[in-house]
């Protein structure tokens, strides 16, 4: 280790964030907040370009012997994956929400507590130390709780706490995992909480088995996947669509992650055995979410349930064990954290000129706002995995890489992608056409998206666009780490088949 980038990195915003909560003029608080995220941004840029070039990021220094803890940082290209969209969606996130008119608590606390759920989720994504991860993972939860008791809608306190309480059960479940890990370790002559290190310990059997699971119900809540979802819906409805950026598009990210980085690589075992039993139930995530949504009146909640069911894809992606399906999985992790900011966001826009997120109290909105249509529109293209969006290319893989090794369950998941036509074509149907309703008339006449609201949108559908089109740079940052994660397995790739041809 030489300079360490990386915990510098995390602790930029989770500063600023701490130096946000001193007494300082409105104006002025915004100005720091907003200026830390940018400079986040072009750290967090620089660090990526680091990894990819081959510059030596980890760090690793003694914490608590007596644990075998360290303080230990690393990344690969999932995590660079993940770092990279977290530093990108914070500003866009902070501008989003630059007023908050009828918060109860004031913008500079909302921008403190976006920067230390930043600097908190940059730790996650990155540490290699296991109980340096949970003791991060579960930090995480302080600030998304006060997003939501401070700037949430009527009924946030019972979205607050029904958050809180799924998340603390999962946690706890994980906690005793990770106490078991470290005896296990113990036993083995040297205890320690390097992934390194627990990757070399034999895992298999029960004991194997038991811990595996401790750990992947903890993340089976926070992905979320049927039937433990159903705090994401209420959580997303009582948010403001910032604070549902970061929770759905980023910090849900790291149920997906830690089942990558902890599950398969400690537990290889483990993994395998439990692969059909999760390969099912990501179906069943993937039609729920869909016909959630197809159903709901409400837009966050509309847009919650999309995010259950891709979910539903990257984990079937993660446990078909082939390489494109898990590096599509990867890449899907990225391309739905801009898919729902898009969708959040337009959702956002709407409710403020409206006044409401009821479906149905909306109506051929196009005619009056094009602009806010369009958005809504190229959105809605992503979440349903439109060929040119960069959604479209991680879905392909995943689908395509799973068919190899499961063709069944993967003919049953493909009925998701027909359900997400459904919603999507149903929300913009509902609300952007047909005749204009007299209250959404008077709501958007000469109320189209403003200056900010449209350069918000224009990196996210850019990007979104980019990588749909040019997809390889992200397929290689991500896919070294499918690559080892396999090697961890013991898994190769199914051998193509050929069938033969009558002459």
């Amino acid at each position: 280790m030489t300079f360490p980038w990386l915990t510098f990195l995390g602790l930029l915003p989770l500063v600023a964030g701490l130096l946000l909560l001193l007494p300082m003029g409105r104006g002025a608080a915004r100005t720091l907040g907003f200026a830390a995220s940018i400079a986040t941004l072009a750290l967090g840029i620089a660090v990526v370009w680091m990894h990819a070039t081959g510059v030596t990021l980890a760090e690793q220094l003694p914490w608590i012997r007596a644990f075998g803890a360290w303080w230990a940082l690393d990344l690969d290209g999932m995590g660079a994956a993940m770092v990279l969209l977290t530093v990108v969606l914070v500003p866009l996130v902070l501008l989003a929400e630059w007023d908050l008119p009828g918060a109860r608590w004031s913008a500079q606390a909302y921008f403190a507590l976006v920067l230390i759920l930043e600097g908190l989720a940059i730790f996650v994504f990155t540490a290699t130390d296991l109980l340096l991860f949970y003791l991060f993972f579960e930090a995480t939860l302080i600030p998304v709780y006060f997003l939501m008791i401070g700037f949430g809608g009527p009924q946030r306190g019972r979205a607050a706490v029904k958050f809180l309480i799924f998340s603390l059960a999962g946690g706890l479940i994980m906690l005793a995992s990770v106490v078991g890990l470290y005896a296990v370790s113990a036993s083995a002559g040297q205890p320690s909480y390097l992934v390194a290190d627990l990757a070399t310990l034999d895992l298999s059997g029960d004991v194997g088995r038991w811990l595996m699971a401790g750990l992947l119900v903890a993340f089976v809540v926070k992905a979320p996947m049927v039937p433990v979802h159903t705090w994401l819906p209420d959580a997303a409805e009582q948010s403001t669509p910032g604070t549902a950026t970061l929770l759905v598009g980023v910090l849900d990210k790291i149920g997906t992650f830690g089942m990558i980085r902890f599950c398969l690589t400690l537990f290889p075992e483990a993994s395998q055995w439990v692969a059909p039993f999760m390969t099912w139930f990501a179906v069943l995530s993937i039609l729920w979410g869909a016909l959630g949504a197809l159903a709901s009146r409400n837009l966050m909640r509309l847009v919650a349930y999309t995010s259950v069911s891709h979910f539903g894809f990257m984990i079937l992606g993660i446990y078909s064990f082939t390489t494109t399906s898990l590096s599509g999985s990867m890449f899907y992790m990225l391309n739905h954290g801009f898919s729902t900011a898009a969708l959040f966001l337009a959702a956002g826009y709407l409710i403020k000129r409206r006044g409401t997120a009821d479906i149905a109290a909306y109506g051929g909105v196009q005619k009056v706002a094009p602009v806010a249509a369009g958005v809504l529109l190229l959105a809605g293209l992503s979440a349903l995995s439109q060929p040119g969006m960069s959604t479209f290319v991680s879905e392909f893989m995943v689908l395509s890489g799973s068919w190899t090794r499961n063709p069944i369950v993967t003919l049953v998941a493909l009925l998701g992608v027909v359900l997400g036509a459904a919603y999507v074509l149903r929300l913009y149907r509902i609300t952007m056409t047909g005749p204009l309703t007299t209250d959404a008339g008077a709501a958007f006449t000469g109320r189209d998206l403003t200056g900010l609201e449209r350069w918000i949108m224009v990196p996210i559908i850019g990007i979104l666009l980019v990588l749909g089109f040019v997809p390889a740079p992200a397929v290689a940052l991500v896919e070294p780490t499918a690559v080892t994660t396999l090697q961890h397995l013991g898994m190769t790739d199914p051998a193509p088949v050929v069938e033969g041809v009558a002459r």
